[in-house]
């Protein structure tokens, strides 16, 4: 693997365990050239899943991505990393079981409201702001007025 500071290709892998949950390796690596230490993650990859959107635009899977957004939604909340990592684990391993390679994109969503509805109340408000595209305070009322209902 290629040193992402310096670009030296020859770098050392110093430590490899699973994660807590089993889902991945992680490897604690150095380079040789100039020192530096950081870790990856190696992952099973059942199939390439690409994501189809509304527009019809379609777009690779990405882990990332899912992350990037349940932190935005969790930010503050009392639910740690090691959380949100077995929420996108479980939403990636859901989709690659449903055996389609081409998924829409409001089935992730609604993945990710049932999981917030359960585990906080506050993020799942927050997701749901832009997952349901939200434009005013009127919509925030409406949709907090109606969790009672479900």
């Amino acid at each position: 693997m290629r040193c992402p500071f310096c670009g030296h290709d020859d770098t050392q892998v110093k430590d490899s365990r699973p994660t807590e949950d089993n889902s991945a390796i992680r490897r604690r690596r150095s380079c040789p050239e100039c020192g530096a230490r950081w870790t990856t993650f190696e992952r099973v990859q059942l199939r390439e899943l690409v994501i189809y959107k509304k527009n019809e635009r379609k777009e690779p899977f990405d882990r990332e991505k899912l992350t990037r957004s349940l932190n935005v939604s969790l930010q503050k909340r009392p639910v740690n990393q090691e959380q949100i990592e077995r929420i996108v684990n479980s939403i990636q391993r859901r989709l690659e079981s449903l055996g389609e390679n081409e998924v829409p994109s409001k089935i992730i969503g609604e993945m990710v409201m049932d999981i917030l509805a359960d585990l906080d109340s506050v993020a799942y408000v927050r997701f749901a702001s832009v997952y349901k595209n939200f434009r005013e305070a009127r919509d925030f009322e409406d949709f907090v007025g109606n969790l009672g209902d479900d």
